[in-house]
């Protein structure tokens, strides 16, 4: 069968290593499939169908150093989540079965209790035999934290099948965003993760297992299996399976270019996402080691975990290149005809297939490519750009460059505005309201802390924006959400401000740790504010949570504090002058633009009358993440010009695709216009055809279904307010700009000048990675380092862009004009 195209060159920064006890599993693995009822008979899978998958290998490559007793219970795992994968598709995802397949699934949780000991049913097929024998094998040895960890992921994995199954009886592509999502709990990487820490011996600490950096970890990891298979299984998946869930087939439909650019595409994506990964565990865990306290021996076991993760990538990848199951036949992936090249690794003797291939100017060998800075490739879908050149693009950055008025796209929102009539006066006591707390004055001996005053402030006009999201909010209602706005947008501008300019990461954290002090749960003193940043806190907490129960507080208050551990995030991106990872950004852009806070508030109005877990229910996300997202994406190509020429801001969607495709303005702004609309698309598809199947799922009742269409109504008000808000408000216009910034534009001058002067003088051996870019020495700098350093010319070339590679004009397709913010603008510009 000919391939649809050739497989990618693979960055895989780690050597694959073979467990010994290989043969063991095997043979353990297939006696243990039989006695489960999944080999003949089953009517999915025979004897020779096992041993062609050879589960065995996968694992004995992806836990190299387990013992032989833990290598054969993780076989037998994946044995059964792949006989699952495959029993589903035959019995409910090819009969388009829906309701057979929900409770197929409906009794499975019945074969994972929390309590060990409790009882379980009899297995009515061999799917819940396996998993009832399994279940008992491995979670006596594991924790409670992990076990519910663990569960969670099983089911995660298990009940978002209903998801695939409802976009194939749909025909129904997924956009870029909700595919990585859906993407983590289908693929059933998070699964495998845990299953690391078991096989590994090294169980997460409680202390640490919800962090940010360990859930980054996981996502990461997640993400580089998901892609890495997507790449492997298209073939499979797409031509033969008729699957939609396939990476690939997601950018080609989304970026509407070939098969071979959209592999590459993802190729980058899973490069990006592993360095991610690195760049979590050389800047993250070692903070976070030292702020939890956490001893010596629970570092020594997040150590173990995260060199789990890095072996099951690379055996991951070297299982893919040899199995039957996947396409793996040819490409810069692989040697001539398919063979392995010399110096990459070698093939195991008596076993066919590929290894990793590396150019002739390449370190050779698998495990090898985070050294490989020499490959040649001018980023473009014949030669992408090596590893370290991507790398190097997302610290190259130069900031403050001239871009012009920010260009917008045409929104199509078609939900009506509606403004609350006590506006006009929510707009003057607002203002009295700043000045009364601080917000518009500078604080002594705080350097730069002087950023509003009451002309900003009655341009930025927040009460706009509050009487669109909340029409029908009472005049005191109205003054409290505007105040909520102007502390929440005075805030995020005085952290970078104050803490970022200075590099104050101590300071910023300090400042973070102060605040729950002044948002008490149950009367608890408050001490006196130091600062205007405390002292507005604490005056909107106390007029805002005198009606919520304990409970509703402590969930707002852990709303606020996610927004504002998310601004030290961005703050640690500013100081490695990072550009961050397009993943990472749009998932933490949710925390650093408040929307959380925002669906939190919602939810506590609704009271008790949706239960919890409905509001974990993946569609009940999936609403509020696309509408979310959407916001989030409105937000930053209005302020584009504000944050990347006025401020030096690397925390923008603009800039983040600008630098992950190498693209211009134009392009980069028009694929984040397709990605906005894909995720408006996605939040009236969830409302109008998942949300019913949903409310008949959990068998609401008629109130419930009014509370929760209700809370429709609310994010679209959401959405419409802070459209208008942003055409109607004074902050992103050139003109506004220029008032409100003033001396700042001497400061980017000299920024642009310094480097202008260093480009000039030709600092460094470097390569040019597109557009104000600059140039990046490609290795060490040191004394004594030239050898290890990329030569000036010859080996990598300057890079001429990716919109060649993903043809990003084709974003025109739809004509829809791309218009700046004007100047003089009487009326509120419409975009």
């Amino acid at each position: 069968m000919t391939q649809p195209f050739e497989l990618p060159s693979f960055y895989v920064p780690h050597p694959a290593r073979l467990n010994p006890h290989l043969d063991e599993a095997r043979a353990h693995s297939s006696e243990w499939a039989r006695e489960m009822g999944m080999l003949e008979g089953s009517g999915i899978w025979e004897q020779a169908d096992l041993d062609a998958h050879d589960y065995g290998l996968l694992c004995a490559y992806t836990h190299p150093d387990a013992s032989a007793e833990a290598l054969s219970l993780v076989t037998d795992w994946y044995v059964w989540v792949f006989f699952f994968d495959d029993h589903f598709l035959d019995m409910y995802k090819r009969t388009n079965d829906r309701r057979a397949g929900k409770a197929h699934l409906d009794r499975l949780p019945l074969f994972m209790p929390a309590d060990p000991a409790a009882p379980m049913p009899e297995p009515e097929n061999p799917v819940e035999a396996g998993l009832a024998d399994l279940w008992r094998r491995t979670v006596p040895v594991m924790g409670e934290d992990w076990r519910i960890r663990f569960a969670e992921s099983t089911r995660n994995l298990l009940n978002e099948s209903l998801w695939e199954l409802a976009n194939i009886d749909a025909g129904r592509i997924a956009n870029p965003v909700e595919y990585i999502e859906m993407r983590r709990k289908v693929g059933g990487a998070p699964w495998s993760a845990q299953l690391v820490e078991y096989a590994a011996g090294a169980e997460v600490p409680k202390e640490v297992s919800g962090s940010r950096a360990l859930r980054v970890l996981m996502d990461a990891f997640s993400d580089g299996v998901h892609l890495r298979n997507d790449i492997f299984s298209y073939q499979r998946e797409v031509e033969d399976e008729g699957e939609l869930s396939n990476g690939i087939l997601v950018l080609e439909r989304f970026l509407e270019c070939s098969t071979q650019e959209a592999a590459e595409a993802v190729n980058d994506l899973l490069t990006s996402r592993l360095q991610q990964f690195e760049n979590t565990v050389f800047t993250e865990l070692p903070v976070l080691f030292a702020e939890t306290g956490l001893d010596p021996e629970g570092r020594a076991r997040v150590m173990a975990y995260v060199k789990g993760l890095q072996d099951w990538q690379s055996g991951g990848h070297e299982w893919h290149m040899r199995s039957s199951r996947y396409m793996n036949g040819g490409g810069s992936a692989a040697g001539s005809a398919g063979e392995v090249a010399p110096g990459s690794g070698g093939a195991l003797p008596g076993m066919p297939g590929a290894g990793n291939w590396w150019d002739r100017y390449a370190i050779g060998g698998i495990g090898t490519s985070a050294l490989d800075i020499l490959r040649k490739g001018a980023g473009t879908a014949q030669a992408p750009a090596a590893p370290a050149v991507r790398r190097a693009r997302s610290h190259a950055h130069v900031p403050f460059q001239p871009v012009g008025p920010s260009r917008l796209p045409e929104f199509e929102l078609p939900f009506a505005l509606s403004l609350s009539p006590h506006l006009d006066g929510a707009r003057e006591r607002v203002v009295e309201w700043a000045e009364r707390v601080g917000l518009l004055a500078e604080h002594p001996g705080v350097p730069g802390s002087g950023i509003w005053d009451a002309e900003s402030m009655r341009d930025y006009d927040l009460p706009l924006c509050a009487a669109g999201i909340h029409p029908d909010a009472s005049a005191d209602q109205l003054d409290v959400a505007s105040a909520w706005l102007a502390w929440g947008t005075w805030a995020d501008d005085y952290y970078p401000r104050v803490f970022g300019s200075t590099r104050d990461l101590a300071g910023a954290k300090a400042a973070n740790a102060r605040l729950p002090l002044f948002m008490p749960l149950d009367g608890e003193p408050v001490p006196e504010p130091v600062n205007a940043l405390e002292r507005s806190l604490a005056d909107i907490w106390e007029r805002t949570v005198d009606p919520m129960t304990v409970e509703a507080r402590g969930a707002l208050r852990e709303s606020i504090e996610v927004m504002t551990a998310s601004w030290i995030w961005e703050l640690s991106n500013q100081i490695q002058n990072r550009v961050p990872d397009p993943v990472d950004y749009l998932e933490m852009r949710r925390s650093t633009f408040g929307s959380e806070l925002t669906t939190m508030l919602a939810r506590l109005g609704h009271g008790r009358t949706v239960p919890p877990e409905v509001y974990r229910h993946g569609s009940m996300r999936a609403l509020e993440n696309s509408a979310m997202d959407y916001a989030c994406m409105m937000n930053d190509v209005f302020s584009y010009q504000k944050e990347v020429e006025y401020e030096g801001e690397l925390h923008n969607a603009v800039l983040v695709v600008q630098n992950f495709f190498n693209c211009d303005y134009p392009s980069a702004l028009r694929i984040v216009g397709d990605l906005m609309h894909s995720r408006l698309d996605q939040f009236r598809h969830v409302a109008q055809n998942e949300l019913p199947v949903m409310y008949e799922d959990f068998a609401l009742g008629a109130e419930t279904r009014e509370t929760l269409d209700g809370y429709v109504k609310e994010l679209e008000n959401w959405l419409a307010g802070i459209l208008s808000w942003h055409r109607g408000c004074r902050r992103y216009r050139p003109e506004d700009l220029e008032r409100h910034f003033g001396a700042e534009r001497d400061l980017a001058g000299a920024v642009r000048a310094r480097a202008e002067a260093a480009a000039a003088t030709g600092a460094g051996a470097g390569v040019g990675v597109g557009s104000g870019t600059g140039a990046v020495p490609l290795g060490p700098t040191g004394l004594g380092t030239a050898s290890l350093r990329a030569p000036v010319s010859g080996a990598v070339p300057v890079s001429e862009g990716r919109t060649g590679e993903l043809k990003a004009v084709r974003h025109c397709r739809s004509g829809a004009p791309v218009r700046a913010i004007p100047r003089g603008c009487a009326e509120p510009w419409l975009g």
